[in-house]
């Protein structure tokens, strides 16, 4: 028990250093060399799962959303209906996977949803937001989103042949419509700024 809490407390401390030179130096991403560019192009698979969503065409390119719980039909509304969503996609079976370190185990997340979000950039640089519906929170999610932001998004925005990048985690069912509202219209305002 005391190596992983000294474990865990390493990769805290980690995290905090490189988050205090992101801007000084750039996390560099390691793409995986057999695929390095993923696709919705070849989704196609049989589920036995019944919790579905029927996708609007105007939002999604894939006709069923498979749905993990009841919140992740209610994130599926909410892009819908939101002005600035251009198109989403669940992460299900495309291959968007995060290596993370929980204590002394090397996990993967898997973020439930990609969203590309008109931000003010234009149709030719749309944000791509990355969203995970999360219920309960247990430790691990704190590590994910550390990964996703300290690491990942910064990572793959300094590449920058994949677009922009943001990540986003949901935690209540009830106010998923507000947050991601608030998301939105804050990387906006953040746009807004960082042009003037």
């Amino acid at each position: 028990m005391y190596q992983e809490l000294a474990d865990m407390a390493c990769n805290r401390i980690t995290a905090a250093i490189s988050r205090q030179f992101l801007g000084e130096r750039p996390i560099k991403a390691l793409l995986d060399p057999y695929n390095p560019t993923g696709s919705t192009s070849h989704v196609r698979f049989n589920t036995s799962k019944t919790d579905r969503w029927k996708t609007s065409s105007q939002s999604c390119h894939i006709n069923w959303i498979i749905l993990d719980s009841d919140w992740e039909g209610e994130f599926c509304r909410v892009a819908e209906s939101h002005p600035r969503v251009r198109a989403y996609v669940k992460n299900h079976n495309l291959g968007l996977g995060v290596p993370y370190r929980y204590s002394s185990e090397t996990r993967k997340c898997l973020p439930d949803f990609i969203v590309l979000v008109e931000d003010g950039h234009g149709p030719d640089d749309l944000l791509h937001l990355v969203v995970e519906i999360k219920g309960y929170r247990r430790e691990d999610a704190t590590e994910k989103k550390s990964t996703m932001d300290t690491y990942w998004v910064p990572g793959v925005n300094h590449l920058g042949s994949y677009g922009r990048w943001a990540f986003a985690e949901f935690c209540e069912v009830y106010q998923i419509e507000s947050d991601f509202k608030a998301r939105v219209e804050g990387e906006f305002a953040r746009m807004i700024h960082t042009r003037v």
